[in-house]
């Protein structure tokens, strides 16, 4: 059974989930239709990419047969498998997504408590421990939601849960190097983000000492490690010509390198998209 932390951990990702659901629970079937930054896809398309993720990790901890099958169609079309899915959930009314969506978010949840400790299920790279599931779908789920939130023209409110995509956008570091055909630096990074909230907490990682540095708000940190803003449109600071570096290449999602956004002001699109999960080296 799931020990305190996961549970945390679980409560965060169902709260993540509840917020977005509010946004899309009472749109008219118009806006289900409206493009989002992500080239090709709109609000359907992010919701249904969601639950179809959902899928695949309830079908790697519970039925190895289907999860083979999704394994199978991802190595035969590995350019392709993201949009496929997400196409076929976005051709469903609105209604029947939704639903979909929410059994499997409250089905997966259940399935992630009943794991037993120091379990690890197959995925598309290397297995994942409950919590490498967990804060991954948090991950998408969170970034997903700012494409749908910016189709709707709505602000959200950043929170406390965004910790858990500012951890795996720093452990990501030397995979969004390695995507980029580029050498990680030998040393750590120091990283200090100002949470959320206004109550001047600080989430650091990395050795104090370190010469490399970047700093600034955790909300534009998560944005610019899930591609979801430019660089140059966010108030980070950075330390350092690799920390600089960094900060251009940052992914936390698994994949080939991103597409990123554009500037403000600029021509908007870009994929943006998470792949279907946090990279490897975020995975506990």
């Amino acid at each position: 059974m799931a020990g305190p932390e996961i549970i945390s951990l679980l409560d965060d990702l169902r709260d993540e989930g509840a917020a977005l659901d509010a946004l899309v629970a009472g749109l008219p079937p118009g806006r289900w239709a409206l493009d989002t930054p992500a080239d090709g896809w709109t609000v359907a398309h992010q919701i249904a990419h969601l639950a179809w993720t959902d899928r695949a990790a309830l079908a790697a901890a519970v039925d190895p047969d289907e999860f083979q099958r999704m394994l199978a169609h991802a190595q035969e079309a590995p350019y392709g498998f993201v949009d496929d899915g997400a196409a076929s959930g976005a051709a469903l009314a609105p209604e029947v997504l939704l639903g979909r969506w929410r059994e499997g978010r409250e089905e997966l949840r259940r399935v992630l408590l009943a794991q037993p400790a120091g379990a690890r299920m197959p995925w598309f790279g290397p297995a994942m421990s409950v919590g490498g599931v967990a804060s991954g779908r948090l991950m998408e789920t969170w970034a997903h939601g700012q494409d749908v939130a910016d189709a709707l023209g709505v602000r959200r409110e950043p929170t406390a849960r965004l910790r858990h995509v500012a951890r795996i956008g720093v452990r990501t570091r030397d995979f969004a190097y390695a995507v980029n055909r580029l050498a990680p630096p030998a040393a750590e990074f120091r990283v200090e983000l100002t949470a959320p909230g206004g109550g001047g907490e600080v989430w650091a990682y990395g050795p104090e000492d370190a010469a490399e540095r970047v700093t600034g708000p955790a909300l534009d940190f998560c944005l610019l490690a899930t591609q979801r803003v430019h660089r140059a449109d966010t108030a980070l600071v950075a330390e350092g010509a690799e920390a600089e570096r960094w900060l251009g290449i940052a992914q936390a999602f698994a994949g080939p390198p991103g597409g990123g956004r554009d500037r403000a002001g600029d021509a908007a699109g870009g994929p943006a998209r998470t792949g279907g999960s946090a990279a490897p080296e975020a995975r506990p």
